[in-house]
């Protein structure tokens, strides 16, 4: 059966805020789903079953699609297909789905209040999603509308943006807007404190670096010390070179076999992209999960084991890179086996070994191969000179 789930956004200003066409479908429902605060919004005397939204919410799923024979009607707050549950039941039960209505999002009503053009705005959540992400979005001048857990987020955020060299950015917390208990707080984050704030808001933030701030580009290439790693990683310039070979584009999944400190892996995911971290050192993984969350990509996902068998299962990738230990037995074949067709691998090595398997490679699978030397200026007594770093031999080739 198809056609029986409808969506229905609605705000503070409760169903007398909502379109007729919406107002219908809440009218006619002999299902209502949604959370208690939504629910309480309905009139006492309609006659439909109430369902709340369960702990885990997997099994309010559950409940929904045993519902199939009925009219379903799900409550939601503003936007359902913009960071809400609308999102979550497209990827589930998208045949199901007859209608989405949205009303205002609190990303909408939030720019209004700024005075801000929302195009120009970059719009997140925290909510139920690690804060880290907010990292990447923190420069001068950018403009960030923030969906949040709780009345605790805006002082974390403030905490973050401070830590950071930017505590002269303006924080704006937003709670309940477009009902009768709308308030505004605002303050410098330095100055954030921590006053009380209603649980349901939304914060706005108008990023100032401080002078001296470290601000990192999304470019690929961060310096060497933006990352905690023990020396065995992939340096800059090389890391620069190794992701214009690999190309990243939002959305696209990336394998870094040997992921060490998981610079690679990082980079690819601040330019938009999705990667797996593969890494059979548990100290090394516990830094690439700590360099993520500081760079702003905590969502990278990090397996503990020895490729090709660590590689068993996992979703195909549009990228594979491969740092170190090209020779390994069975890792290439598996790799290259796994890639989608018009994915990118690179490999990188600096032995003799490893320059081999990857001149072998190159005959049967063509490619380009690039051999990337690379001195950087060092004090030689109280002068300075040349020093130069293991020079990389890099096999790319598409499938």
């Amino acid at each position: 059966m198809s056609g029986w789930l409808n969506i229905v956004g609605i705000g503070e200003d409760g169903l007398d805020g909502i379109s007729p066409a919406a107002r219908a479908l809440v009218d006619t429902a002999e299902v209502l789903v949604g959370g208690h605060r939504h629910l309480a919004m309905i009139p006492a005397d309609h006659p439909a079953e109430r369902l709340a939204w369960r702990k885990p919410f997997e099994e309010s799923f559950t409940a929904i699609e045993a519902r199939a024979d009925r009219r379903v009607t799900v409550l939601t707050t503003g936007d359902p297909m913009h960071y809400g549950v609308g999102a979550v039941l497209s990827r589930r039960m998208k045949d199901a789905i007859a209608v989405v209505i949205p009303a205002s999002s609190a990303f909408s009503l939030a720019a209004a209040r700024m005075r801000w053009p929302l195009q120009d705005a970059i719009c997140l959540s925290v909510h139920g999603r690690p804060a880290e992400v907010l990292f990447l979005h923190m420069y001068p001048g950018a403009r960030l509308l923030v969906l949040v857990n709780d009345g605790n987020t805006p002082a974390q955020i403030a905490g973050m943006l401070t830590a950071r060299g930017l505590g002269d950015s303006r924080v704006v917390a937003l709670e309940h807007m477009g009902g009768s208990h709308e308030a505004r707080h605002e303050a410098l984050a330095k100055d954030w404190g921590d006053g009380p704030v209603a649980k349901l808001n939304t914060v706005a933030v108008e990023c100032v670096a401080a002078p001296g701030a470290r601000v990192l580009s999304r470019v690929a290439g961060l310096p060497d010390d933006a990352f905690e790693h023990d020396g065995q990683m992939t340096k800059r310039e090389t890391r620069a070179a190794t992701l214009a070979a690999l190309a990243p584009l939002p959305g696209q999944l990336l394998w870094d076999v040997g992921a060490g400190c998981g610079s690679v892996a990082i980079e690819w995911m601040r330019a938009g992209g999705r990667a797996i971290g593969i890494e059979s050192n548990p100290d090394r993984m516990a830094m690439a999960a700590r360099n993520a969350a500081l760079l702003g990509v905590p969502e990278l996902e990090l397996i503990t084991g020895k490729a090709p068998a660590a590689l068993e299962g996992l979703d195909a990738p549009d990228g594979v890179f491969i740092g170190g230990g090209i020779g390994a037995d069975g890792l290439f074949d598996a790799c290259w086996s796994a890639l989608k067709p018009g994915g990118r691998l690179v490999a990188n090595t600096v032995t003799i070994e490893g320059e081999a398997t990857l001149a072998g490679l190159h005959r049967e699978h063509g490619g380009e191969m690039v051999r990337l030397a690379v001195s950087r200026l060092a004090p030689v007594g109280r002068l300075h000179g040349w020093k130069p770093l293991m020079q990389v031999t890099q096999w790319q080739a598409v499938k």
